[in-house]
């Protein structure tokens, strides 16, 4: 199977980021939230690489394949888990990190991409081989003991319209990014977000966001799961993405 070997922020969308960094960590003793993350595939390059709030992680193409540690980069133990009870639909199979705690269904020839730095706990990113905007990243970070649920943010539709009016610049002359909020939901203690992105001349990029909290036996853990895919290759990995983020499970 062909492998991805690069992963990586579009720079020119940083700000959005940023500001959904901000959004989060206002709330928080300090910040230690990152909460979306805008990747990028390219086949020619020989590194994978995560950039998240002006902090990069790197690893290198030989030891992706063996999910290994480079430098200062760990790399979470995700291995397949199967299920009895569970129907793993044709073509996709089960995610579990049994360190983080949480499981998700992704496609069967996706790569998995992850590591460890400052400012967040842990960054996974689930991706196609070939080059692509499209993925699925989990982002989790630790919360101050007096953050128990997420209604701590607020409630989930006023979470939603905040999130979405601070990214969006689209009254700027000349216009920046804009945000649209399509939908937004809490159920079983998660928020559920759907939101666009579009810079201007640019394909837009469509969001589905999950935030959940669990506590790992020493402190509480924000999970911030997102899939994304661009208006020109929503055919093609639309239905891949929403069945990833329908599936993903905090797991005791």
């Amino acid at each position: 199977m062909a492998l991805l070997s690069s992963l990586h922020l579009r720079p020119h969308i940083t700000s959005s980021s940023d500001a959904l960094y901000s959004h989060l960590t206002t709330r928080l003793k300090k910040p230690c939230c990152q909460n979306v993350v805008f990747c990028k595939t390219n086949q020619e390059d020989q590194d994978l690489s995560l950039t998240i709030n002006n902090q990069s992680l790197k690893i290198q193409r030989r030891d992706l394949l063996l999910h290994t540690v480079l430098g200062s980069v760990s790399v979470p133990a995700i291995v397949p888990l199967a299920f009895a009870e569970e129907v793993v639909p044709e073509g996709y199979r089960i995610y579990t990190d049994d360190v983080n705690k949480f499981k998700i269904t992704i496609p069967q020839d996706w790569l998995v991409g992850g590591g460890e730095g400052n400012g967040f706990k842990s960054v996974t990113a689930f991706y196609p081989s070939e080059a692509s905007n499209s993925n699925v990243s989990i982002v989790i970070t630790g919360l101050g003991a007096d953050f128990t649920k997420l209604e701590s943010f607020g409630k989930v539709d006023a979470f939603a319209e905040n999130l979405v009016s601070g990214l969006d610049r689209s009254w700027q002359r000349p216009p920046g990014v804009s945000a649209k909020l399509i939908d937004s939901k809490s159920t079983k203690g998660m928020y559920y977000l759907e939101y666009t992105l579009k810079n201007p001349g640019e394909s837009e990029r469509h969001l589905v966001s999950v935030l959940g909290i669990a506590n790992n036996g020493w402190y509480n853990r924000l999970y911030t799961l997102t899939g994304q895919y661009m208006d020109d290759e929503s055919e093609k990995y639309r239905s891949k993405i929403e069945k990833a983020v329908a599936s993903f499970k905090l797991v005791s």
